[in-house]
């Protein structure tokens, strides 16, 4: 399907191929996610949602309301109470791998957008190996793999190559890639996958359509119901997120709350994650309308980006908000793991580790070929990154925390 076509179907349409299952978790969800009026909830809401002993759907929507900013160090509290609970104070730390920047979509967010002009490559296999090989040195025994999401560059036997090399190295394995069917998940989890990560961006479908403009990323349900078919295809544990800033942020906070919850009420054994992404700058390089030559690459701004899919009003999140939103995460789904990205400055991930996270990446980088020097050739990066320490560095502001760095929680028997 050509790229003129996909941008007249619809985002709800199914394209062919893609697998449905028989799910009212996202109308659940999405319903509840347009009732919410996050102004309606009161001070007294908020209290009463901090006194009771397990926190109902309605204590998390007081949680994310305004009314809850007042409040924030009583609700830090309380969140650092339940995962010292249920975590301790363990950190779990790990790294992401990007194999590949190829990508069919058209995301106007997204430093990997088909229409980006940025160096693409993919590693192959000897690749593979040598960036895992270094970051295997580094301590790390957890690792995520991504992709750009292209079938067409980065196919399931492809990405099946890379879980079992990734199984030599590190005693977890994660996917971050496109969505795929029920027997694609359970292929790659019998080639040495552990978990699936999957941003559905926005929860708001009429967001979602005017920011994804084609390819099979633009299929807002088949990417919604991703976590479900892979816990069908025996995948151990799946993890939830919003990127936050792409739509109203207390709405999408909401609903990925509630996405997890409905799947953890369905599939009680699955372990549960949430990430907390806020909109970062990308590269961004296009032809030039004056003279059709390449432009230098520029660093867009979110407010660049997000001003092509029109106005929406409040979107911005600030740390204080986004520490609002994890808190909120944590008294909601105490058992769920948490990871606090890199998107986000050094002293605040210190911090977030203490009260709700359970988990920090280390010596990320989210181009192609950068962590080992006997790979030659680099391909470009999804987007900035704010902290750049490496695992050792991360290691070390962990401890002086008083916390205890963790590099695998998993024991195969």
């Amino acid at each position: 399907m050509n790229g003129q076509l996909q941008k007249k179907l619809g985002c709800m349409e199914y394209m062919e191929g893609m697998e449905q299952i028989d799910s009212d978790i996202m109308d659940k969800v999405l319903k509840a996610r347009e009732t919410y009026q996050a102004d309606r909830y009161t001070a007294e809401d908020v209290k009463q949602a901090l006194e009771h002993e397990r926190c109902t759907i309605e204590d998390f929507a007081a949680l994310l309301s305004p009314a809850a900013a007042p409040f924030l160090e009583k609700v830090a509290w309380k969140a650092k109470e339940e995962k010292e609970k249920h975590f301790g104070t363990s950190v779990y730390m790990f790294t992401p791998i990007y194999i590949s920047n190829y990508c069919e979509n058209y995301c106007i967010y997204c430093g990997f957008n088909c229409h980006n002009r940025i160096h693409r490559m993919k590693l192959n296999t000897e690749e593979m190996e040598k960036e895992m090989a270094a970051i295997a040195k580094t301590g790390l025994e957890e690792i995520l793999i991504l992709t750009g999401e292209s079938r067409a560059q980065s196919d399931v036997s492809y990405i099946g190559d890379a879980c079992r090399i990734a199984r030599k190295y590190f005693r977890m394995v994660g996917l971050e890639v496109y969505p795929m069917n029920s027997e694609e998940y359970a292929y790659l989890q019998n080639c040495g996958a552990d978990y699936v990560t999957v941003f559905q961006e926005t929860y708001d479908p009429e967001r979602y359509e005017r920011l994804h403009l084609a390819g099979h990323k633009r299929i807002f349900p088949y990417r919604f119901h991703a976590q479900e078919r892979a816990l069908r295809g025996g995948m151990r544990g799946v993890a939830f997120a919003a990127l936050l800033g792409l739509s109203d942020f207390r709405r999408d906070a909401f609903a990925t709350g509630l996405h997890a919850y409905y799947i953890q009420r369905k599939y009680p054994y699955a372990e549960i994650s949430f990430s907390c992404p806020r909109l970062r700058p990308i590269v961004a390089m296009a032809d030039s309308q004056e003279d059709g030559q390449k432009k230098d690459a520029v660093s867009m701004k979110k407010k660049e980006v997000m001003s092509v899919a029109g106005p929406l009003g409040k979107t911005e999140v600030s740390e204080r908000e986004l520490m609002q939103i994890m808190c909120a995460y944590r008294l909601f789904m105490p058992y769920a793991g948490m990871t606090i990205s890199t998107r986000e400055r050094a002293k605040f991930r210190n911090h977030v580790v203490g009260v709700a996270a359970t988990k920090i990446s280390a010596g990320v980088s989210t181009g192609i070929g950068s962590h080992s020097e006997e790979v030659e050739e680099r391909g470009d990066n999804q987007f900035e990154i704010a902290d750049n320490r490496d695992v050792s560095q991360v290691f070390q502001a962990v401890k002086a925390q008083g916390l205890q760095p963790v590099m695998n929680d998993y024991v195969y028997v």
